[in-house]
């Protein structure tokens, strides 16, 4: 028997069930990160607002606070980039999200050449012994002592191959200082990371992200993973896209009635909702996503309309005045203006505290 179909808005309701995004939620910080399945922090106060916008309550030095007690931490994660994850999850699932040693180097390319890993990585764990570190004195280091080699072959090395962690600073309006250094995580959590174990890894995303397929997976963490799926088949819910694509999912996930609402949100740049599946229509039209990315590889701020991106933002401040300046991709009704502006307002005064006034200025169509 065929698997049951789910619409694009089925899929959406479930992925913003997951997110915590049909409702703020009164769950910790720390619950939160997890539920997510880690948050994208290439600059480190992004996630602040993707918390707000998810948690009942939620104020700066809750996410800050956890930082600094090592509750959550800062590291080179999927797809090679900066994430949030709790510290247990990090423990449990950093090896999984490693990379084969050809795998990054063939990123790499020529400045590869004559990079040795198993000579390299050994020498920076040496370097880091008892003491952290920045990666400009990373590179420094280690180009001293393998001069031959490109030195952002070496801190790309170390920094997706070893299993470092961010070090945080109590003085950091974000929880960092601009330019953080890096320490071994055993050093810093007390503890080794776990195995790699690539089920676990596949329940988080699936927790945080599903109903999706194979290729969604692969997008999000980087890795191949199909045939971990097809492990798991047996344990899984397969469901398939209006477009006959296999979908797999945990039993227990929630999968709401398409039909509940969903509030207008606003998600900050690079949030992983607009990042982590290969087919994104569930929650952006493809004709919008180069409006969302750009040719740096930044990606915007976002507003959603019923579950759906429907625009960009930007915050600017001009004589302690916050003005949220929002660029929707059409027309919006007066009645999701209103309430656009009445949660921009209230991120407003999340984002700039020390404002005196606030205003949201909705422009042109994009």
């Amino acid at each position: 028997m065929a698997p049951a179909t789910l619409s694009a808005r089925q899929l959406n309701r479930a992925t913003l069930a997951r997110q915590l995004l049909l409702a703020r939620e009164p769950v910790g910080v720390v619950d939160a990160v997890q539920r997510l399945a880690g948050m994208q922090a290439q600059e480190p106060r992004h996630p602040f607002t993707g918390l707000w916008t998810r948690i009942e309550g939620f104020e700066h030095d809750h996410l800050r606070r956890a930082l600094l007690e090592r509750e959550v931490v800062r590291a080179t994660l999927m797809r090679a980039t900066l994430h949030l994850m709790s510290a247990a999850d990090y423990v449990a699932l950093r090896m999984a999200l490693q990379p084969p040693p050809s795998v990054a180097l063939r990123v790499l390319g020529a400045r590869s050449q004559g990079l040795d890993v198993d000579a390299v990585l050994p020498a920076a764990s040496a370097l880091l012994q008892g003491t952290a570190l920045t990666f400009d004195e990373i590179r420094a280091a280690l180009h001293e002592q393998f001069p031959d080699v490109n030195d952002r072959a070496l801190g790309y090395a170390v920094r997706t191959l070893l299993a470092l962690v961010m070090v945080p600073d109590e003085a950091g309006r974000w929880g960092y200082a601009r330019v953080s250094p890096f320490a071994l995580a055993e050093e810093l959590l007390g503890e080794p990371p776990a195995g790699a174990d690539p089920e676990a890894l596949v329940a988080r995303y699936l927790g945080a992200f599903g109903p999706a397929s194979a290729r969604d997976m692969q997008t999000w963490s980087g890795g191949a993973m199909k045939a971990v799926l097809e492990g798991m088949r047996d344990r899984l819910e397969v469901f398939q896209d209006e477009r006959g694509r296999e979908l797999f999912d945990l039993p227990e996930s929630p999968r709401p009635d398409a039909g509940v609402p969903a509030p207008v949100r606003y998600l900050p740049e690079f949030d992983n909702l607009v990042l982590a599946h290969d087919d994104r229509t569930r929650v952006i039209a493809d004709e919008h996503r180069p409006l969302v990315t750009t040719k740096n590889l930044r990606v915007k701020a976002t507003f959603l309309v019923d579950g759906i991106v429907a625009g960009t933002w930007t915050i600017d401040v001009k004589r302690r005045v916050a003005t949220l300046r929002l660029a929707p991709f059409g027309t919006l009704t007066k009645r999701v203006a209103e309430e656009l502006e009445a949660e921009g307002e209230a991120l407003l005064r999340f984002a700039e505290p020390q404002a005196e006034r606030y205003g949201v200025a909705i422009g042109e169509s994009a």
